[in-house]
């Protein structure tokens, strides 16, 4: 069992080879190949979703320049950029006008972008820092990273030769985190940011039964089916007609954020109230055959 981290060089150098090797062999692993073989690759998840048909955000991804030039031409503003990679709204921006979007494209046929944005994590940083929380150490050390990028930037290297967008759904003040692990669900409701579009990584959450809309519950077990995971996050977004659409996917999450959770759903849709332990439903499903 391992929960590894997009984040830690290490981790990104071997956890894949070695777990999905380990599991061709016979060896029971978590996370499993169908759980994590697409983790912190919205590219990747994106041909997933697709060829499962679940109701995914729309999105494109280009390959070469002139089929995005001719996409930018006739598509309509704003979108929402990201790179493959990046958590907690990391690599994410929102694109306003045709001249934004060649913009990019002209960087990500070029040099491309690094995996690490200094600037976005210095506002972001300065942003907690004003919240009251994180401490002025933590800005600092944004500061820093202008001139020492973090190793697992350096590891990854630049981001380039695609282009990645999602149709931006307005009038979302919040997205909708369900975890799925053995058949039993539990959900975080993260608030965006003040004048931003973002929710992920904003440290403003709601745990209430009530905020959750049971659909999301309900369509994440169905997905799970689908994927034949082990343990899922599905963020959740809602279009103009309120249905909801899932944005991305991820088998790992910040523990710590979940523990004031008041309950879970199991298939059923029942609802248990109190305190629980998912990270012994983890242990619990490699007893399983």
């Amino acid at each position: 069992m391992w929960h590894y981290h997009q984040a830690e060089p290490k981790d990104i150098v071997m956890a894949k080879p070695l777990l999905f090797s380990l599991e061709q062999s016979g060896i029971k692993v978590f996370p499993d190949f169908n759980t994590a073989w697409h983790f912190d690759d919205k590219v990747g998840q994106k041909y997933l979703l697709e060829a499962l048909k679940i109701d995914l955000v729309p999105t494109w991804v280009f390959y070469d320049t002139k089929t995005a030039l001719e996409w930018i031409e006739k598509t309509s503003f704003p979108k929402v950029f990201k790179l493959r990679g990046g958590a907690g709204s990391q690599n994410v921006q929102l694109v306003h006008s045709k001249s934004e979007a060649k913009s990019l494209l002209k960087k990500a046929f070029s040099n491309g972008f690094p995996a690490y944005d200094a600037w976005g994590n210095l506002k972001e940083r300065i942003r907690k820092w004003k919240l009251g929380k994180t401490n002025a150490f933590d800005v600092f050390k944004g500061i820093i990273r202008f001139v020492k990028p973090p190793r697992y930037a350096q590891v990854m290297g630049n981001e380039m030769n695609y282009l990645y967008f999602q149709e931006f759904l307005p009038n979302n003040d919040s997205d909708i985190r369900i975890i799925v692990i053995d058949g039993k669900a539990f959900a975080l409701k993260r608030m965006v940011r003040a004048n931003d579009f973002r929710a992920s990584g904003s440290g403003d959450f709601r745990y209430e039964r009530e905020v959750f809309d049971p659909r999301c519950v309900a369509l994440s077990f169905e997905y799970t089916q689908k994927l034949k995971a082990q343990c899922v996050a599905y963020d959740y977004i809602f279009d103009t007609d309120n249905n909801p659409k899932l944005v991305e996917i991820s088998y790992g999450f910040a523990n710590k954020v979940y523990d004031p959770c008041t309950g879970y759903w199991d298939e059923q849709m029942k609802w248990h109230e109190g305190t629980f332990n998912p990270y012994g439903w983890m242990v619990d499903l490699m007893f399983k055959f």
